[in-house]
């Protein structure tokens, strides 16, 4: 569904933009990405609504044929690439999604938050996700989807097109920013 109000106490959600996860993605948009990230952080602390910076240092213990071995990222790898406000909140992250093992839900119910907008890298993994776990805490969801990438077209388009319309809503970053009022 096209986005069609964002609450008053929304939060933004910003996944792994990240120094390792974005020369990942590269050649996949990433400079828009991070243009309209940044065009939503700034809308969002404008009207005093909290802004979260999510980066990942590890991964979950099982197999998978993708597996990286533990301790394998460069010491950069975390860093993120926007800037971060003195009221930002700042989660770090060891699974594919932002509330697992992390202290997101709690900060956004100390916050009010009843909405979030999500925007990151990767589509298919960190932002479907924590889009599926914030659908579960009983959050509105909405997605900026050109504030989104992925390395795979095919499950970049799968979850815009299939996966976030049942969790919420889905905009353009111009769009959400002209429901934020």
């Amino acid at each position: 569904m096209t986005a069609t109000t964002i609450d008053p106490t929304s939060a933004l959600i910003l996944i792994d933009l990240q120094r390792g996860i974005v020369a990942l993605a590269a050649e996949h948009g990433v400079d828009e990405v991070l243009a309209n990230a940044e065009k939503l952080a700034t809308a969002f602390r404008e009207r005093g609504l909290p802004v979260v910076h999510v980066n990942v240092t590890g991964g979950a213990p099982g197999r998978t044929e993708l597996s990286r071995p533990a301790g394998q990222f460069p010491a950069d790898f975390a860093e993120l690439v926007l800037p971060v406000a003195e009221d930002d909140v700042l989660v770090t992250k060891q699974t594919w999604g932002a509330f697992h093992g992390t202290g997101l839900d709690a900060a956004l119910r100390e916050r009010g938050v009843t909405q979030v907008v999500l925007a990151g890298i990767a589509t298919s993994v960190g932002v479907e996700s924590t889009a599926r776990s914030a659908h579960e805490h009983g959050y509105h969801v909405s997605v900026a989807t050109d504030a989104v990438a992925d390395r795979d077209a095919v499950s970049h388009e799968h979850s815009l097109t299939r996966v976030f319309p049942k969790l919420g809503e889905t905009g353009t970053t111009a769009e959400l920013i002209a429901l934020l009022g």
